[in-house]
């Protein structure tokens, strides 16, 4: 949408195809709870985004600031320097200028009190990077996208499902090949923008290139997202780009559905882990819960769960931090146990092995370091000695009942391997030359990411390089 509304500006005249129809359009964005990352130096950035922030929600708030040298960093840093740093640049660069672009068309965005901040002493603190979301979640962005389209009048087909790019005697794309219910159609275009989403959704790619079991993760979007966009670039001989064997995985709950419902979204998730601990079948921790703060770490512990004896985990929780966790861990759709005692809670738990788990327990609880205070806010240092793996941060024992324990398994929400594209959005071939009228922006747009990624950037890197690459190519069909 966001290259379609570029490419309206860029004066081209444009028709957006979405295979889905109308009630489940929308693609992955729709699924999200909305976060938006993006550069910014203080609240004035802020107010300039969300001029409905009052003086009395900026009194009682630490935004701090966002710089692009820091999102650059965490950009590189969370994905072990394996970013391609053109991308990365990219994405910091023009993060704040298209948020405040998506707002002049009608995107509304509002601060993550209820996620991104803890109230500590009458003040909420920011952390992890992360202050924005768009109102209405993912589903809010979507609705006020598509106004925007409509607005415009940008024509949108529902069923319409790419299946190949027709090309020219010089191999120029000329248009795409769609499937329609009963028909397929051809139309010619003088540039094509692929932004049809990563292989999430298609379980032979997930276990061809992410690796066994993969097939039996749970995906946290659209069915829709089956790789046709990829494919149908591969086909015309676009450079594979990134990391095809990564994706973005997270704690799922155990019992949801195949794909994302569009009536829980986003509450399936459970990633309030690092104010728990999680322990496997055997009874045992496998990951440091508090490595880092949540949307550093979240997108690479699905990994770790479906790596583990039944593809699941059990986080749990001490009453002292039930405060803490989320609205996701209040649905009515949630495989959650609870105990008066460890004794109980521990043989509550299906799967897991009893004594094993209340033997991880009682130790974790003694090496827990209580002299040091416990904030939610930063990195505490709170921590744990002797443990294999310690809990480097927010180690508070497991001693107070009521317990609560949460079953979950392996949520795939985007692949990182897709195409390569140049600094217009322009995929590349296999020899580095742009492929001339093919242009890709959002998940299928490889390098970005690898093994994990900063929270909240995944739309703004949809938005950014949607709006390069329909911008692109306008130029191109105008030209």
């Amino acid at each position: 949408m966001c290259a379609a509304l570029a490419a309206h500006e860029g004066g081209a005249r444009v028709l957006v195809l979405e295979r889905a129809g109308d009630t489940e359009a929308g693609g992955n964005s729709r699924f999200t709870a909305g976060a938006v990352r993006f550069a910014y130096d203080g609240v004035a950035d802020l107010r300039a985004l969300m001029p409905d922030l009052t003086d009395a929600e900026v009194a009682m708030t630490d935004f701090g600031a966002y710089t692009e040298d820091e999102f650059f960093a965490d950009l590189g840093r969370v994905t072990d320097y394996r970013c391609d740093p053109d991308l990365a640049s990219t994405l910091v660069n023009r993060s704040k200028d298209t948020l405040l672009w998506m707002a002049s068309h009608g995107v509304r965005f509002a601060p993550i009190w209820g996620r991104q901040a803890f109230k500590v002493d009458g003040r909420f603190r920011f952390w992890g990077g992360l202050t924005v979301e768009a109102v209405g979640g993912g589903e809010g962005l979507v609705a006020a996208l598509r106004a925007a389209m409509a607005s415009n009048g940008i024509e949108l087909w529902h069923e319409a499902a790419g299946h190949r790019l027709m090309l020219d005697e010089a191999g120029r794309v000329r248009g795409i090949g769609i499937r329609r219910p009963g028909r397929t159609v051809e139309v010619a275009a003088g540039a094509v923008v692929l932004a049809s989403g990563g292989f999430q959704a298609n379980a032979e790619w997930r276990t061809r290139y992410l690796g066994p079991g993969w097939d039996l993760a749970k995906v946290r979007g659209s069915r829709f997202n089956t790789g046709d966009g990829i494919r149908m670039a591969l086909d015309v001989g676009a450079m594979p780009h990134g990391n095809w064997s990564g994706a973005h995985a997270v704690a799922w709950d155990y019992n949801a559905p195949e794909f994302g419902d569009l009536a829980v979204g986003d509450g399936f998730q459970k990633h309030s882990y690092p104010f728990g601990i999680m322990l496997n079948q055997r009874g045992l921790r496998f990951v440091d819960e508090g490595a880092d703060f949540r949307n550093y770490t979240y997108a690479r512990y699905g990994r770790e769960i479906l790596a583990q004896p039944g593809h699941s985990a059990w986080q749990v929780f001490d009453v002292g931090v039930a405060h803490l966790l989320r609205d996701e861990y209040r649905i009515r759709q949630v495989t959650k146990v609870t105990g008066d005692s460890l004794e109980e809670l521990c043989a509550r738990m299906e799967g897991v092995h009893a004594e094993s788990a209340l033997h991880t327990i009682r130790e974790f609880n003694s090496a827990v370091d209580r002299g040091v205070p416990f904030d939610p806010n930063v990195l505490d240092g709170r921590r744990t000695s002797g443990l294999r793996p310690d809990k480097t941060n927010w180690a508070m024992p497991i001693e107070t009942p009521p317990f609560t324990a949460f079953r979950v398994t392996c949520g795939l929400t985007f692949t990182f391997g897709g195409l390569r594209i140049d600094e217009s959005g322009c995929v590349m071939d296999t020899d580095l030359r742009p492929i001339s009228g093919l242009y890709a922006a959002g998940e299928l747009v490889g390098g970005l990411f690898c093994g994990n990624y900063p929270g909240g950037s995944g739309l703004t890197a949809g938005a950014v390089f949607g709006r390069l690459a329909g911008g692109s190519a306008a130029g191109k069909a105008m030209g």
